[in-house]
């Protein structure tokens, strides 16, 4: 065989360096004696987790490769995990995942950005008023959540400024649970859904998110922002995501988003997010787009007669659109 190549005996499973001496081994260890902790933050490259109720932080090991690490993964640690300042543990391991939230940056974005992993409920935290709520941004979550397996609860802030019921109509059909929070309203409501679980907190900046994060842990002390006048969004304040305890469950506050992409699911799927067309959507050929003017689409006959909402299937195929490059589409109202 010629210099250079790389020889590789197939009975150690060693692959000597390239460009070195030293052999390099295939087989990863296994650290039978790692402890698992939870990871309740990430931040440049380092990772806050708890272990046995003790606070760790870690950096990754060398042999996970680029994989990610988010907040609620459960994962084992080893090193010195004392907890004491400047110590510093190693991931060795990231243990299968129940449940995955994901989005895009938008909906053409091929690339996937897991939010957070191992939630139980997704929270849809969305204003009232200042700002103005945003049904299709409710709605792109719904998707998320529904393709993720997770538990819904639309989470309605700043009634002191503007009434419920408006935005409630709009998803009766789905009973979708929800609460509904003033300023100085009670929180009990709130409380016993998120008791005993793990719900991630997702919404746009300015709908009250951290505010409401502050009220139930009032040690907290997450940034809060306000509402720009001109231009009616909310100005960015959490710059991550963390996981904070909650009566016997965690909270995972994410930053607000002005988008939540789905170029992830399928078109099926993103249809299987509105289940208020269930019935409608049976009645359409093999293969209809659903898209307006589609030849047949039962989702038209259905809305002559009275029985979809139109303003639900407007955004069912303004989504369905955007994840055709539709860049006027795409944006959220």
């Amino acid at each position: 065989m010629s210099a250079g190549r790389r020889y590789v005996d197939e009975d150690d499973v060693r692959v000597r360096a390239r460009g070195g001496s030293r052999p390099r081994t295939r087989n990863r260890p296994k650290h039978e004696n790692a402890r698992l902790g939870f990871v309740t933050a990430v931040d440049r490259g380092r990772y806050r987790c708890l272990v046995d109720g003790q606070p760790i932080v870690a950096m990754k090991a060398r042999e996970l490769g680029r994989g990610s690490i988010v907040v609620g993964d459960r994962v084992a640690l080893v090193g010195d995990l004392s907890g004491r300042p400047d110590t510093l543990a190693r991931v060795v391991r990231v243990e299968e995942r129940r449940s995955v939230l994901r989005r895009t940056a938008d909906d053409t974005d091929p690339v996937e950005r897991v939010i957070v992993a191992n939630a139980d409920q997704l929270v849809i935290v969305c204003a009232l008023a200042d700002p103005q709520p945003q049904p299709r941004f409710i709605d792109r979550c719904l998707v998320a959540a529904y393709d993720a397996e997770l538990e819904p609860l639309l989470c309605l802030t700043k009634a002191d400024l503007a009434a419920p019921d408006d935005i409630l109509g709009i998803y009766s059909s789905l009973d979708l649970p929800h609460v509904v929070t003033s300023i100085d309203g009670d929180l009990d409501e709130v409380r016993n859904h998120l008791a005993n679980r793990t719900s991630v907190l997702v919404g746009s900046s300015g709908v009250g998110k951290s505010t409401l994060v502050n009220r139930l842990l009032p040690d907290v002390e997450r940034a809060v922002g306000d509402v720009n006048p001109v231009t009616g969004r909310g100005r960015h304040t959490s710059t991550s995501a963390v996981a904070l305890p909650i009566d016997g469950g965690w909270i995972i506050d994410t930053p607000g988003v002005r988008s939540f992409g789905l170029a992830h699911i399928s078109p099926d799927d993103v249809v299987a997010g509105f289940p208020d067309m269930d019935e409608a959507v049976v009645e359409c050929p093999s293969g209809c787009q659903h898209a307006e003017g589609t030849p047949n689409c039962a989702l038209d006959s259905w809305l002559a007669e009275g029985k979809l909402d139109p303003a639900r299937v407007t955004s069912l195929r303004r989504l369905l659109s955007s994840r055709e490059g539709d860049d006027s589409a795409s944006q959220l109202a």
